[in-house]
């Protein structure tokens, strides 16, 4: 007799916090208890262990999220599993790539989207699929019907971060806390307010430090306690502008006190950085007194105000600067990531950019260099881009052999043309 419904994950290691939270969410629900779930976490694993898991479940539903630059690479494993397990899989996609472009994700076989933020909507997902009732009603999600014809049934309300943990307590997959969703700036090339909002959302203290203690329990004075947010200062802030480092401390505090001496907090750096504006000598003492870092990320993006300001960052050149002087006079080292080939740079703000890094490397910065992406549903998704110029290149080929730069923007230059071409034509070449 074939076993209850089964959820293959493709726990891929770049999707690994998108997946936390889901199946997190669904372990505060009943329907957990009907539902198998499968950790696979390569392509050659996926496919694997779809082969063998298939044979023993009536229904597989396979969850895939992924990123925009995954979006090649997903779009050939879809064509493989589609030909292999089409009959007896539900392909359904989340993350960022698909909820700003559900047609495009269900074009290349999915059969659901879940557009938006997915706790809720996976819950209650499921239970239409363990119950054998229609999908269609479900809020949140996007798919096609008869002839092809494209279906989105509504967004959501934005998600409470206390009614859900950061990661799965019963299917023990731990990783860093996400502590608030939502951003109020608009960076034209940032997704995260368009899926998340403007209005953060804060998930508790006493909320997070039992999830630390969670993890603690686990890994004992190994623990190491990092944090997903979109600005890692603005926790607590009513607005996510107006800092509230009364709220940052009590959380730091609160955790240093549970995990003691031995075990670590990371905060202002991998995965999430802080901006420049909130560097203050009071937000890096809290640093300097809880934390174990060496060193915090803060994102310049450019050296000309002018590309700032269409950006729609909101801070200057001098804040730049700033943070990284009080950074650096903190003994603390210092990231700061600039994105090359960004819309409407000239010559000019090329020339600004490359003053700014090799200004902040005499003072002692390294530079996270990345190339311009355009990412769907932000207003620069469809903006014309272009390879990154010699200029750029020159700079930061002599920064990188100082040991001032470092980052990945060689692969993302070549991701980002393919990418724009697709998003201004809708049509994977």
């Amino acid at each position: 007799m074939n076993k209850k419904l089964a959820f293959v994950i493709y726990y891929h290691k770049h999707n690994i916090y998108s997946f936390n939270a889901i199946v997190g969410a669904l372990e505060t629900d009943k329907i957990i208890e009907d539902i198998d779930l499968f950790f696979l976490r390569n392509k050659e694993e996926l496919f694997k262990g779809l082969k063998k898991i298939i044979k023993d479940y009536e229904k597989l539903v396979v969850g895939i999220s992924f990123f925009t630059t995954q979006l090649f690479e997903i779009n050939n494993l879809m064509k493989i599993l589609k030909k292999n397990f089409k009959d007896k899989c539900l392909f359904v996609a989340g993350g960022p790539h698909p909820t700003g472009d559900p047609q495009g994700t269900l074009k290349i076989g999915f059969d659901i989207v879940i557009v938006g933020e997915g706790e809720e909507t996976i819950i209650e997902l499921m239970k239409k699929i363990v119950l054998k009732e229609k999908f269609e009603d479900v809020v949140g999600i996007s798919y096609l019907g008869e002839n092809g014809k494209y279906f989105y049934t509504g967004k959501r309300n934005m998600v409470n971060l206390n009614n859900y943990p950061p990661f799965p307590l019963i299917n023990t997959k731990f990783g860093a806390i996400e502590i608030t969703r939502g951003c109020p700036y608009v960076c034209y090339f940032c997704q995260t307010p368009y899926i998340s909002g403007t209005q953060p959302r804060h998930r508790s203290v006493e909320l997070i430090t039992t999830y630390v203690k969670h993890l603690y329990n686990y890994y004992g004075d190994q623990t190491d306690i990092r944090f997903i947010t979109p600005n890692s200062f603005s926790y607590g802030s009513h607005d996510g502008k107006e800092l509230n480092l009364l709220k940052v401390e009590e959380l730091l505090s609160n955790i240093r006190e549970l995990i003691g001496k031995k075990a670590r907090i990371y905060f202002g750096t991998f995965p999430s950085e802080v901006r420049p504006e909130h560097v203050t000598n009071k937000s890096l003492e809290l640093i300097l007194k809880y934390t174990n870092n060496d060193n915090i990320t803060i994102g310049a993006q450019s050296g000309s105000q002018k590309i700032l300001d269409i950006c729609h960052r909101e801070h200057s050149i001098e804040d730049i600067y700033n943070a990284v002087e009080l950074t650096l006079k903190s003994n603390l080292k210092i990231n700061v990531d600039f994105i090359f080939g960004l819309p409407q740079e000239n010559e000019d703000d090329i020339k600004l950019t490359i003053e700014m890094m090799r200004n902040l490397a005499n003072m002692g910065a390294r530079i996270h260099t990345h190339s311009f992406i355009p990412l769907p549903q932000t207003p620069f998704a469809t903006l014309p881009i272009d390879y990154v110029s010699t200029r750029y290149k020159k700079a930061i080929k002599n920064l990188i052999s100082k040991g001032f730069a470092f980052g990945d923007w060689k692969k993302q230059e070549t991701i980002a043309i393919k990418i724009s071409q697709y998003l201004r034509k809708s049509k994977l070449e």
